[in-house]
């Protein structure tokens, strides 16, 4: 009882913070409120990010602002089909001491960071798209067999084109299955846009400014863990998933329009994202509404269209949501 009274103010002190970092972030990157609430949401779960949307939508100035609003150490890696492992990794060289002894030693790359944003990542290679395989796993590297710790935290936030094929190498299932939300970052609204032309094209712009240090980001992580989730939300978790297996029995329905659907990571990544989505909103616990608002970012890019069903024109989204209604009784936000 004492360590659940214990943990009531801290939540509410966190959502406090986490209002004014949503504040700051939202100075610099203006109207895109859902997308600002996804992005944080996989970083206080201890998670990455993929964001898909068009050139100009503002995805390396949203990266930019959050490693100054959460005081992490960014890094930014252009991806190019040039790019190899070791501009990623990082490499051993051999040098010479003033004594005439030789010896190698490590220079970092660019990996060994807080906030990694990978940005174009599907423009790499599968060689060099795997280098980063290990590290949002297991938040290490190997490098000539010694594996070598990154920093804590460590989010990787990469951006992808959605319209811009040539050139590109779709990112493998398993990486996809890393990221624990897909971020659609969309066209803003007229107003937003206007808000946007005023703010940014003046004498000045607005600063974002520190909120978070790096170990209160893992003490909000070590919370959102510890926030409760009631069985219903549990059941609507795994009602959801496996709906939109086609192997399952519950996902029966779904045989002939899915190729595969998402695994044991998706359930796990709804369980965290709906305690992140209740802590952003100032809520002490999640809902069945937050297992429903989730399930296109956490789900879409874990599952695969048959091509009979490309055929008919369907898509993710709208299967999603179907399923959503379907098993929950709600449908997932747009």
């Amino acid at each position: 009882m004492s360590d659940a009274a214990d943990l009531v103010p801290r939540i509410e002190a966190l959502g406090d913070r986490l209002a004014l970092a949503k504040a700051s972030i939202n100075r610099r990157f203006i109207g895109q409120e859902k997308v600002v609430d996804l992005v944080l949401a996989s970083m206080l779960c201890g998670g990455h990010a993929l964001l898909v949307g068009l050139p100009g939508l503002g995805k390396t100035r949203l990266v930019d602002t959050l490693s100054t609003v959460m005081g992490l150490k960014g890094s930014r890696i252009q991806f190019t089909p040039d790019l190899m492992p070791a501009d990623i990794l990082g490499s051993e060289v051999l040098e010479t001491a003033p004594d005439g002894s030789r010896a190698f030693r490590f220079i970092e790359g660019p990996i060994f960071c807080q906030l990694l944003m990978a940005d174009e990542i599907n423009r790499a290679s599968p060689r060099t798209q795997s280098a980063l395989l290990q590290a949002m796993q297991e938040r290490e590297v190997t490098i000539a067999g010694q594996h070598r710790p990154l920093g804590r935290p460590f989010h990787v936030l990469a951006t992808q084109n959605p319209i811009e094929q040539e050139g590109t190498y779709p990112l493998p299932e398993a990486q996809l299955d890393r990221f624990l939300v897909q971020v659609d970052v969309e066209y803003p609204t007229r107003a937003t846009e206007r808000d946007i032309l005023i703010a940014t094209t003046g004498a000045t712009e607005a600063d974002a400014h520190q909120v978070f240090a790096t170990e209160e980001l893992l003490d909000a992580q070590s919370i959102l863990r510890r926030m409760p989730v009631g069985d219903k939300v549990v059941e609507a978790i795994l009602d959801l998933v496996r709906a939109c297996r086609p192997g399952e029995p519950e996902g029966r329905d779904l045989a002939g329009s899915l190729s595969w659907g998402p695994g044991p990571r998706a359930a796990q990544a709804l369980m965290l994202t709906t305690r992140a989505r209740a802590l952003l909103d100032g809520r002490l616990a999640p809902s069945v509404a937050d297992v429903a608002a989730l399930a296109r970012p956490v789900l879409s890019h874990r599952m695969a269209l048959s091509f009979a069903a490309r055929a008919r024109g369907d898509s993710l989204a709208s299967l999603i949501d179907r399923t959503a209604t379907r098993t929950l009784g709600l449908e997932a936000a747009a």
